[in-house]
């Protein structure tokens, strides 16, 4: 999944979905994607398409580009399993109780998550674990 370049990796994206759709077996990293798209049926018909491989989606069009949401699902996934930053598994689990809901706390976590890779992005440097902390907690007092 780590491809190379946005091709790739959507392509994996597709080819996972076609497999699941056909009942395939997955890999496990292939389960994980699957269950993510399954759980975003309105970007089923985008994944799908033949086209989208080479398409961009312009933030100020106000597109929301479907792999880029899908891939901070699992990015998500990923630091809750090894709770990398440490505390982020119990910050989440507040995010639960408050939302109900363990698909939407992951999505006001996104929040956190876009601002911090956009930080990283914008000076070249590796995300700021205690920021991106700092920013959930924050967030966390706002919808308590």
């Amino acid at each position: 999944m780590y491809a190379q370049n946005r091709e790739q990796l959507r392509r994996f994206y597709q080819t996972t979905w076609r497999k699941h759709l056909d009942g395939h077996a997955l890999e496990p990293l292939e389960h994980q994607v699957a269950q993510v798209i399954t759980q975003h049926p309105e970007y089923h018909a985008q994944i799908l398409d033949p086209q989208v491989c080479e398409r961009d989606f312009p933030v100020h069009g106000g597109q929301i580009n479907p792999f880029l949401h899908m891939g901070m699902h699992i990015t998500l996934a990923e630091q809750l399993d090894n709770d990398r930053p440490t505390g982020i598994r119990k910050l989440y689990q507040h995010f639960v109780s408050i939302n109900g809901d363990s698909h939407r706390a992951e999505h006001h976590m996104m929040e956190c998550l876009g601002e911090i890779l956009w930080e990283a992005q914008r000076t070249s440097r590796p995300p700021n674990e205690q920021t991106y902390l700092a920013c959930l907690r924050h967030l966390l007092g706002q919808r308590s």
